[in-house]
């Protein structure tokens, strides 16, 4: 549905999209993920036609649209702050863009009515923006940018500004809204737990660059480079390698203990190690240790159920094991 070759855009002497080259499937939910500057915002308002850029050409349903007006690519857009007319009902916001298009007033009340049923706001046509709450403004402003029946949706960071627990609630609702409109959607966020959670497809960007693209489980699982190992969930370093900290075996030492290890192959990273803190976090237990006699510190998590049969404390000795991953950049090469 969407293509976009070798787009580039420069702010002065900030390299903004270098050469960035991407392919948006149809009927797809696609995130844009990187930290703030990676370009990701950028890349959206050019697909958008709210950006120009500098060189390279994006293509929305194989028609070339790099030098066409936003109001003339058929699509919908959804910002931070959603940006609602106060003094106009919820019905009239919703209805906003088919109204300007001289839509018929019957028409657009019954496709709003449809719209505000589909995104949980059914009886709520009445009411101004200020008596919603800030998860039923996003879902306001979604609805209207699916009113004019758009060819792909574009939603610029849509919950940044929500607290965490209406966050997840409406990634929720946003994957099943998704499934059951099939628009094209692309969803620009810095939250990789966001991204894992709703995204078909997710494009890894950094410095204005396409680090990635693929499925949630292949760039967790296959990280192209150490960046966006790091990027996609926590990581720690063990030895002179990268490893997710769910992926460590801790053993217990008994006091005085010297470890055998039966097993030095370039398979295997071991490591003796002394705990320094034990985090309890409900679900799992995160423990920070300190090897030795190097003094490098990583993390560990356990599951509730590890963890209490280890029954680690502070100043413990153990042994830390981790299979080497040699997909994975070593830590030499860690910039994140």
């Amino acid at each position: 549905m969407i293509t976009v070759t070798d787009a580039t855009k420069d702010w002065g002497d900030f390299r903004a999209l270098d050469g960035v080259s991407l392919d948006v499937p149809s009927g797809s939910l696609t995130a844009l993920l990187g930290p703030s500057g990676s370009g990701k915002s950028t890349l959206l308002r050019a697909i958008a036609g709210l950006e120009t850029l500098d060189s390279g050409r994006i293509e929305i349903g194989g028609v070339d649209v790099t030098d066409v007006p936003p109001q003339r690519r058929g699509i919908g857009f959804v910002f931070q702050h959603y940006a609602a007319f106060r003094h106009m009902t919820v019905r009239d916001n919703v209805g906003f863009g088919l109204s300007i298009r001289k839509v018929a007033k019957p028409t657009i009340h019954s496709r709003v009515d449809e719209l505000l049923e589909l995104v949980g706001l059914g009886g709520l046509q009445d009411r101004y923006p200020a008596q919603l709450s800030g998860g039923q403004r996003q879902r306001m402003a979604l609805a209207r940018a699916l009113a004019i029946q758009p060819e792909v949706m574009l939603l610029d960071e849509p919950f940044g500004a929500l607290d965490a627990k209406v966050r997840a609630e409406l990634r929720d609702w946003l994957r099943h809204l998704h499934d059951e409109v099939h628009v094209t959607t692309i969803l620009v966020t810095h939250d990789q737990e966001e991204a894992l959670d709703v995204a078909d497809h997710i494009a890894v960007l950094n410095h204005g660059r396409l680090e990635q693209v693929g499925n949630p489980t292949d760039l967790y699982d296959h990280p192209a480079n150490s960046f966006v190992m790091g990027f996609l969930g926590s990581v720690s370093r063990l030895g002179h390698t990268l490893v997710r900290p769910q992926h460590i075996e801790l053993r217990k030492l008994a006091p005085g203990e010297e470890p055998v290890v039966t097993d030095w192959s370039a398979a295997k990273i071991t490591e003796r190690a002394v705990v320094e803190r034990v985090t309890h976090l409900g679900f799992e237990t995160r423990v920070e240790l300190v090897t030795l006699p190097s003094g490098d510190r990583f993390t560990a998590a356990l599951t509730r159920k590890n963890a209490n049969e280890l029954d680690l404390a502070v100043g413990d000795s153990v042994l830390a094991t981790a299979d080497r991953d040699t997909e994975h950049a070593t830590f030499d090469d860690w910039s994140i």
